[in-house]
């Protein structure tokens, strides 16, 4: 685990996987409170073919929280800037998953410069404006415990099949003031009316069975950014990173597909 440093001097813990790989560098953005550990099943995959940076979004696992009034998603984005400084990486394709997807929008929208490829997976514009989950919904994912959320992520079937994984999907590794600073974050996104700035490639994934973030969601982003791909995951919830290969393979095509040298 190495440490960039955040503009408000929070060390921020990122790590590297594939080094040797020929591929373009991928920068992935862990969902709401979740360690960077939650990539680990598709890093032997992904690292295969490209330089695979990952980190904790601060006040999560290895990385401090810094300031409150950085808690935001803007705010957050800027913290992938001083992880790709301190990697040593001008640009990359960046995929964001859930609460990550919202932080990765912003980065799109504030540093196209240092952008290749973009996927957004299982994410919203905002709130406000997209299809929100319900209050059933709201009150399981409060409970935070994989019996609540599991079935909210995955199918039966690898719950079943994959225990270990989603327990350790659950895990949060931040304190309860962390936790309510990135519920607050998140809650407040709001990038609708920038989206159509983001003139990098797109991909949009989204489980059709997703109740945590509803996928009119996925469908809506893809409508306000420019050129954006979408794919539709049939069955498939919030965790579908984990669950689908095939959601895997058309990330790698798609990062292939953009070369940043292109």
């Amino acid at each position: 685990m190495e440490y960039a440093l955040a503009p408000d001097g929070a060390r921020i813990a990122w790590s590297s996987t594939g080094g040797n790989a020929t591929g373009d560098p991928v920068v992935l953005v862990a969902g709401q409170g979740v360690s960077s550990r939650s990539w680990s099943p598709l890093l032997p995959t992904l690292g295969a073919r490209h330089r695979v940076i990952t980190f904790d979004t601060r006040g999560v696992g290895d990385s401090e929280p810094g300031a409150d009034v950085r808690f935001t998603t803007a705010a957050l984005a800027e913290d992938i800037v001083a992880v790709l400084d301190a990697a040593g990486i001008d640009r990359a394709h960046v995929y964001g998953h859930s609460m990550g997807g919202r932080v990765a929008q912003w980065f799109a929208i504030n540093h196209l410069d240092r952008l290749g490829a973009l996927v957004l997976g299982a994410t919203s514009g905002g709130d406000d404006r997209g299809l929100t989950r319900t209050a059933d919904v709201a009150q399981r994912m409060a409970r935070g415990d994989a019996l609540s959320m599991g079935p909210l992520f995955f199918t039966d079937a690898f719950i079943a099949s994959h225990p270990e994984l989603v327990a350790a999907m659950f895990v949060r590794p931040t304190s309860v003031h962390t936790r309510r600073l990135l519920f607050g974050a998140s809650t407040a996104h709001d990038a609708w009316d920038h989206l159509p700035g983001i003139t990098a490639p797109t991909l949009v994934l989204h489980g059709d069975a997703d109740e945590v973030t509803p996928p009119g969601n996925g469908e809506r982003l893809a409508e306000h950014i420019p050129n954006a791909a979408f794919g539709e995951l049939p069955g498939l919830r919030h965790g579908y990173f984990l669950e689908s290969a095939w959601a895997t393979d058309a990330v790698l095509r798609f990062f292939a597909a953009h070369p940043l040298a292109a």
